[in-house]
């Protein structure tokens, strides 16, 4: 995969940054680590700008997640209701719960997108519950941008940087990857086990 990212970078240049950055979020397991650090090298080199990678980078991927976040948004909360209090043990939630998650995001929906973007793993999936709770469109996209260009200037400044060397950043942040994966395991294997059916408690 590597190579194939190599050379779609060489030959496309900042459209093919953009590219790929939309496709790592539409389908996460292609990594934005890869991508943003190989397209850092190229600025190294001298074959794009860094400012210029960095805003390729960041305008794929929020394309990416306003796609994200008008699905979900289309989708809404409320056709998830029935399916909440059916496997709502397995989903690890009550609709009390959901309900409860709308009104924190009305107040704290912002700082959540900003932070989920820096994130690896998650940070693709940010604009699910996002446009689920129907968060402002303005403020996603500013959350989201924000973030996101910061995301991804950390991932081109370390190729910058590193050059040849890039791939120490999946050393760094394969690790870090890893125990978010292991903490949500076990925080949704917790959830599963402590699980009430709240469906009639006061929302």
């Amino acid at each position: 995969m590597t190579d194939w990212i190599v050379d779609l970078i060489e030959q496309s240049g900042y459209l093919g940054i953009g590219f790929l950055m939309l496709l790592e979020t539409v389908f996460p397991p292609i990594p934005s680590e890869v991508i943003m650090s190989i397209a850092g090298v190229a600025a190294g080199q001298g074959k794009l700008s860094y400012a210029g990678v960095v805003a390729a980078g960041t305008a794929g991927a929020m394309l990416g997640n306003i796609l994200w976040y008008l699905a979900a948004r289309a989708l809404g909360i409320q056709r998830l209701e029935p399916i909440i209090h059916r496997w709502g043990r397995w989903l690890t939630m009550t609709w009390a719960e959901v309900k409860r998650a709308e009104r924190w995001f009305s107040t704290h929906g912002t700082f959540f997108v900003f932070l989920g973007r820096m994130l690896p793993t998650v940070r693709s999936l940010v604009s699910v519950p996002a446009g689920l709770l129907k968060m402002r469109f303005r403020g996603f996209l500013l959350a989201s941008t924000l973030g996101t260009a910061g995301w991804t200037a950390l991932l081109a400044g370390a190729g910058y940087k590193l050059g040849e060397n890039y791939t120490q950043v999946d050393d760094v942040l394969g690790p870090a990857s890893t125990a978010i994966l292991v903490i949500l395991a076990i925080g949704y294997v917790y959830r599963v086990w402590t699980h009430r059916d709240l469906r009639d408690e006061e929302y």
